[in-house]
């Protein structure tokens, strides 16, 4: 028999919570994510996303950015025997090669970039290899996919919005369109030279939230050569699981919950959540990963569990440590053993190594 996949996910929150609650990522604790669940759940890539919220703009943004990067470097030195940050392929290889998680930083939101190309650069020095576009909130260059724009928020790409793309296709960023509008997502694959991925959605055709990617975008998005990370949150997958949290969310003793800080109170509703929700099956998961790879083809679709950024997941994909759950899911759904490697892992590394292989920096040591 062969060994089971490494798992890539392109997509995880969970540095906030070395830097907000002091957590030490390198042993089990609360949350969804860390590196021994992480190796227990088979995890072999993952992107550790810096996101910030926009309360720290119009000029702290950059610096919040900078010290969630700073963490992420801090976890790589106290561990350094099971997490090697990567810039490229190569590197990611020899991680795995090593027996270490290939850790790939990244940035949730442009906002962080505060929008200058020389802060964009200045992240890549420091090991950024991964950028979601925007996050739920507009920017002055790009719309997000939520309602609400006014002012001069361009319906799709901003002239320098197309410049962020074109940098980041120089300088071998992967970029990412979850979260930005339709136009938004149309402008980009028509603005880059690489493929890009949608690191953690799901599919509209299942579930019309504005986060998902409707049939024709998928097909699209497999077109450039790139991948949709289907996304765990259940508010995203399924009609009723999003109703339900909604449901908890005003419950009287939820409204009540307090933290030391808003990364404290994030993970306190969470357990509130799993406790009294009704459970998610995985099956929707699966629904959607099967929607995607008919629409999209196999090759398209892999995972982006959006893990300590969601609140809870599916039944069996509570933590990192269940990763496997879903590939035998997968299994009893009737997809063979290359078809979920590809869903699992080596889809989103093709388009890792695909984008970063020509970086202007592939041998320089991007250490903060």
């Amino acid at each position: 028999m062969e060994p089971a996949p490494l798992v890539f996910d392109a997509h995880v929150d969970s540095i906030q919570r070395a830097l907000d609650l002091g957590h030490d990522l390198g042993v089990a604790g609360r949350g969804h994510l860390d590196l021994e669940r992480g190796r227990a759940g088979g995890l072999g890539s993952v992107v550790f996303v810096s996101w910030v919220d926009p309360s720290y703009l119009p000029d702290g943004a950059r610096a919040r950015t900078q010290a969630l990067l700073s963490s992420v470097h801090e976890l790589e030195r106290a561990h350094p025997d099971r997490l090697a940050l990567v810039g490229n392929g190569a590197e990611l290889r020899r991680a795995h090669a090593a027996g270490r998680i290939a850790g790939i930083p990244g940035i949730e939101g442009g906002h962080s970039i505060e929008e200058s190309l020389d802060v964009l650069r200045d992240f890549f020095d420091q090991g950024v290899r991964v950028m979601t576009l925007v996050w739920n909130n507009h920017l002055s260059w790009i719309r997000s996919c939520m309602p609400g724009a006014s002012g001069d928020v361009p319906a799709g790409l901003s002239d320098f919005g197309r410049e962020v793309v074109s940098e980041m296709n120089r300088l071998g960023m992967v970029v990412d369109v979850s979260h930005a509008g339709v136009q938004s997502f149309y402008d980009t694959l028509e603005a880059t030279r690489r493929p890009v991925i949608a690191s953690h959605s799901g599919c509209h055709a299942l579930h019309d939230h504005p986060r998902n990617l409707d049939d024709d975008q998928l097909r699209a998005l497999a077109a450039n050569g790139g991948v949709v990370g289907i996304v765990f949150h259940p508010g995203f997958l399924d009609a009723e699981g999003r109703a339900e949290e909604a449901r908890v969310r005003e419950l009287p003793a939820y409204r009540a919950l307090e933290g030391a800080n808003a990364t404290d109170l994030f993970l306190l509703q969470g357990e509130f959540i799993e406790r009294h929700a009704k459970p998610l099956p995985i099956e929707r998961l699966g629904d959607h990963v099967l929607h995607a790879m008919e629409v999209a083809g196999p090759e398209h679709v892999g995972l982006g569990s959006d893990y300590d950024g969601i609140q809870r997941g599916p039944v069996g994909l509570g933590d990192a440590s269940c990763y496997g759950h879903l590939a035998r899911h997968l299994a009893q759904r009737g997809l063979g053993e290359a078809e979920i490697r590809g869903v699992m892992g080596a889809n989103m590394e093709r388009v890792f190594e695909a984008v970063t292989r020509d970086s202007v920096a592939a041998a320089r040591e991007t250490r903060v």
